[in-house]
């Protein structure tokens, strides 16, 4: 198993659903497939620098650390690239923090 990070952003305009809902089912979606949590980070809500889609200027930020393995990975991208209550979801491995010198 390999360590990921998950950066999701919410689109939750015009829609009951709130935040923690998202984020529930997003970590119940992730555990059902094998992975495991380590950590949630819901970040603030921002608006985009530059607005590829003028219905959607902004969004709700959450990240989330994770193991599971490369497949497992990739089909959970794919998955969450089609669900309408995530604008967008980069996924990528991470790796170990090295703080540089000075």
């Amino acid at each position: 198993m390999k360590k990921y990070e998950g950066l999701f952003i919410l689109n939750l305009a015009g829609k009951e659903e709130g935040v923690t809902e998202v984020v529930n089912r997003v970590e119940a979606e992730l555990t059902a497939a094998g992975g495991k949590i380590e950590a949630v980070q819901k970040l603030d809500k921002k608006q985009f620098a530059r607005v590829t889609d003028r219905k959607v200027v902004g969004g709700h930020y959450v990240n989330f650390v994770f193991q599971t393995t490369p497949e497992i990975a990739a089909a959970l991208a794919s998955k969450f690239r089609l669900s309408h209550d995530i604008y967008r979801c980069f996924i990528s491995e991470a790796g170990e923090f090295v703080p540089q010198k000075a």
